[in-house]
């Protein structure tokens, strides 16, 4: 038996899931076994995510981590990456071609994907 949990609570997904996809712009950027991905994140989203997370340790004065940009209209995608308009690791390519899920990773490569053109072998 599987369940499908769609949210946008990180936490939730970190104590309730076992793997995890990552979407932007209606599309996997990511998946990953959901310890591997918080570990070791390879999207840039799926990093800048992570990075704007609040801890404990944090001091309230220290201003959380965003991520530059807007979302893109979902009618009007622009072409290649979907991501790249937001992109701090665009490159030429990521605006012309649409990556595929690619394998990243050591462990297990094949069970984490990432849809990004600085994976590509």
């Amino acid at each position: 038996m599987a369940v499908l949990l769609i949210t946008h609570d990180l936490g939730v997904i970190a104590e309730m899931a076992t793997d995890v996809a990552v979407m932007y712009a209606g599309r996997v950027v990511e998946q990953a076994p959901v310890a591997q991905l918080f570990n070791a994140p390879e999207h840039p989203y799926t990093k800048g995510l992570l990075a704007s997370i609040p801890t404990l340790e944090m001091s309230r004065d220290v201003r959380l981590s965003v991520i530059r940009g807007n979302v893109p209209n979902l009618y009007n995608l622009p072409s290649g990456c979907t991501f790249a308009p937001r992109c701090p690791s665009v490159m030429s390519r990521c605006r012309q071609d649409a990556p595929n899920l690619l394998p990243v990773g050591g462990q297990g490569a094949g069970a984490h994907l990432a849809r990004c053109w600085l994976h590509e072998s």
